[in-house]
């Protein structure tokens, strides 16, 4: 593990992190590196929530479009990739910071998870259909009985946990518990909070912006280039609401209203991940403060931990 440790900027969804991230920038010479499951795919701009383009230019970002919709990109190789990006970012003099919401890809830059053994591709292949026949509330009740350290998850992490568990006989859970100390980073944790009707309001706020800003026609274009509904790009809050009601499954005017339910439901396990997983102290902040004030106090806290013997 390096020895200089790294601002991580964590929070539930809506809080304000990217705002935060923008704001930082104006005092310390950053890059960010998204920690983010849903920003990794491709033309899904909208209902990911991806910083503006204008802002990518201003500050420097990694870990956003890396794959298609149909792609899958586990957290695993966030963390080899995110370490490379560190490293660039270093090597150009400026101070990487790691700003994102999905705690499984902090975690694995944070402990390092398991090198995955050998499967026997025709035993995967089989599993995989298997898998593919289940709707996505049996697949996690799946999970949950094949791994008891299965903290929850769409469709694709409860896959992933039980192909682990069927095809190795062993927990996804006890996989990453022996690879924990391998980790890439010493993190400088930063989590923000708020108090719960600020976030709802934020999130109520968040999801009537999408759809007016388009979200539901930008997954139909994504739909229409032939993924399916069930394609990880897809299965993520705010965009699964989106293809409910391209399938008929609720009207468009449940979709705000559906992803705001959602993304509160989301907003709390990410809190509670965040509560009980970092295992060093953070700075926690209240974010219904402005960026710019916070900004300001993280970057005082980060110099004055630098400079401390």
């Amino acid at each position: 593990m390096v020895a200089a440790s790294i601002p991580v900027l964590v929070g539930p969804t809506a809080i304000g992190k990217t705002a935060v991230a923008l704001a930082l920038a104006s005092h310390l010479s950053i890059e960010v590196i998204s920690a983010d499951s849903r920003q990794i795919y491709r033309r899904l701009d909208i209902g990911t929530a991806k910083p503006a383009r204008r802002e990518r230019h201003r500050v420097p970002h990694h870990g956003l479009d890396l794959v298609e919709p149909g792609e899958r990109y586990s957290a695993g190789r966030f963390a080899r990739d995110a370490a490379k990006w560190i490293e660039e970012i270093r090597d150009r003099g400026r101070l990487p910071a790691v700003v994102g919401g999905t705690g499984l890809y902090v975690r694995a830059l944070v402990e390092g998870l398991f090198v995955e053994p050998p499967l026997d591709p025709e035993r995967r292949v089989a599993l995989e259909h298997w898998v593919e026949g289940l709707d996505a509330a049996t697949l996690v009740r799946w999970a949950g009985r094949l791994d008891p350290g299965f903290a929850g998850g769409g469709r694709q992490r409860a896959a992933r946990t039980v192909e682990i568990a069927l095809l190795t006989g062993a927990p996804l859970s006890v996989w990453q518990a022996r690879a924990r100390g391998q980790g890439t980073i010493v993190p400088w944790y930063v989590r923000l909070t708020a108090p719960r009707p600020v976030l709802h309001h934020r999130i109520q706020v968040r999801a009537d912006e999408m759809v007016r800003r388009g979200l539901i026609e930008e997954v139909a274009a994504v739909l229409s280039e032939g993924h399916t509904p069930d394609a990880p790009g897809l299965d993520g809050v705010g965009i699964r609401e989106a293809v409910e009601y391209l399938h008929g499954r609720r009207t468009r005017d449940s979709v705000a209203g559906a992803i705001a339910t959602s993304s509160r439901q989301y907003a709390k396990r990410q809190e509670t991940w965040f509560r009980h997983q970092i295992k060093t102290p953070a700075l926690v902040l209240d974010a219904a403060r402005p960026s710019d004030e916070l900004a300001q106090q993280i970057a005082n806290q980060w110099k004055a931990a630098r400079a401390s013997p």
